[in-house]
């Protein structure tokens, strides 16, 4: 019997999603022969955990689900001594990436990763808080029916199984790396209002992400489909296919590793969107296996980020993403051209080769990402209102925006080179994890 890991990474109210995810867990353990580590990585405030807990209780015992509800101090306690053990340089800099006192979508993935190894887990599954399932007959429609069924198979295997194949021959004996797919509901990125407000200037401030030295064209094309996931079409019956899955196809609310999560890290940048998107891209451009099936999450918005000072914090992790970008498109065209060179001759991707295309964009000039601020500027302030306020904030940070962005590539580069090491010692320090009282379930 095979161990997984199902998990649910929050900072923020959602006792709904908690009790959805237990009977996502309920039926992987119901369906297939796996133990299911319900792993909830828990940053929230002290009164919303103890929520979260009875929440974590209401679940009730499910025979082969195993809950472990953390706080940041547990999380902390655990990576402490997986760092010791891992013997790596810069100690105290390696527990900063891994638990910021910031919000980072890379860190708190990457905490399930190395959780996941200590218990024993061949795979990680995540969840997002700020999501929920769709219903079809009258029940949830869980993504881990696909996930359990193709996940971690080598291709030729997954390929009998109940999916259209669009793979590649030779790709046949590789080992089937991500099983995801996408949302439906509100885009992912929450822009709807510039769209509305004034459909040139949501073209201006999106294309951003593209590589500079693309046309007009190619730009457009990306714009058209940023964002937006699967649209709003809901499910109505099964598909998957076993290809190598475009990541504008899949969602980190939606996702599954096999593998690949323990060789590289997520980029551990902080307050910054999309950043715990690179393994999507890497599993591309390694050509490793994939299986895009077709059900979607539903995604939604939280109140908080339409607050003043919500809407300050979302809006500069969006321009934190243009910025990254600089340096994470110069990595994908880098990947792009090694395919599957990057992998070693067990078909697994070298993390040194990865580590050594993060240090080597490190290095590139910033004048692009000065032109980037000079846009989102010049756009935010056509907009006028709130927008124009933020681009008045925007522009006393420019500086610090244009470090935090190279240096968040630098340790993404050192998070990478220590990465091994750390799973490695995660699988030595073992199952054990700090007990979880407030949630009246064993870990």
């Amino acid at each position: 019997m095979r161990r997984i890991c199902l998990t649910l990474p929050t900072n923020r109210a959602c006792p709904e999603t908690i009790a959805a995810i237990g009977g996502e867990a309920a039926y992987a353990a119901a369906h297939f022969d796996v133990e299911v580590h319900l792993l909830i990585l828990d940053s929230s405030d002290p009164d919303t955990f103890t929520a979260h807990a009875g929440a974590v209780r209401a679940l009730g015992e499910t025979p082969r689900v195993i809950t472990h509800h953390l706080d940041e101090a547990r999380q902390r306690d655990f990576l402490r001594r997986v760092i010791a053990r891992a013997e790596v340089a810069k100690p105290e800099l390696m527990l900063e990436l891994m638990l910021p006192a910031r919000l980072s979508y890379g860190a708190c993935t990457n905490r399930a990763f190395l959780i996941a190894a200590a218990l024993g887990c061949e795979s990680v599954h995540r969840r997002d808080s700020d999501s929920r399932y769709q219903v079809a007959d009258g029940q949830p429609v869980f993504p881990v029916h696909h996930e359990l069924t193709s996940l971690g198979k080598r291709a030729a295997d997954a390929a009998r199984g109940p999916v259209e194949t669009a793979l590649d021959q030779r790709h046949a004996d590789k080992r089937v790396a991500m099983v995801g797919s996408s949302f439906v509901g509100e885009l992912s990125v929450d822009i709807g209002e510039i769209r509305d407000l004034d459909p040139e200037v949501y073209y201006d401030v999106v294309s951003l992400w593209a590589p500079g030295h693309w046309s007009d064209e190619q730009k457009r094309e990306l714009v058209d489909d940023s964002f937006r996931g699967a649209g709003t079409e809901a499910f109505t019956g099964d598909h998957a296919t076993l290809t190598l899955v475009d990541p504008m196809r899949v969602d980190m609310c939606n996702i599954s590793f096999h593998g690949v999560h323990e060789r590289v890290p997520l980029p551990p940048a902080t307050d910054t969107i999309g950043s715990d998107y690179f393994l999507i891209h890497l599993v591309h451009d390694a050509a490793l296996p994939g299986v895009l099936h077709n059900r979607d999450i539903v995604n939604f918005y939280t109140p908080e980020r339409r607050t003043d000072a919500g809407f300050i914090a979302y809006q500069t992790r969006f321009v934190k993403f243009f910025l990254s970008m600089l340096y994470f498109n110069e990595v994908y065209d880098r990947m792009a051209e090694a395919g599957d060179a990057l992998l070693d001759e067990s078909g697994q991707v070298r993390g040194s080769a990865i580590s050594a295309l993060a240090r080597r964009s490190a290095t590139l000039d910033r004048t692009e990402n000065v032109q980037r601020l000079d846009r989102v500027d010049a756009a935010y302030r056509r907009l006028g209102g709130r927008y124009a306020r933020f681009a008045d904030v925007l522009a006393t940070r420019r500086e610090r925006l244009l470090d935090e962005a190279r240096r968040d590539i630098e340790d993404f580069a050192l998070l990478t080179e220590a990465w091994e090491p750390l799973v490695r010692a995660s699988k030595d320090t073992g199952p054990h994890l700090p007990a979880a009282a407030e949630a009246g379930r064993p870990t």
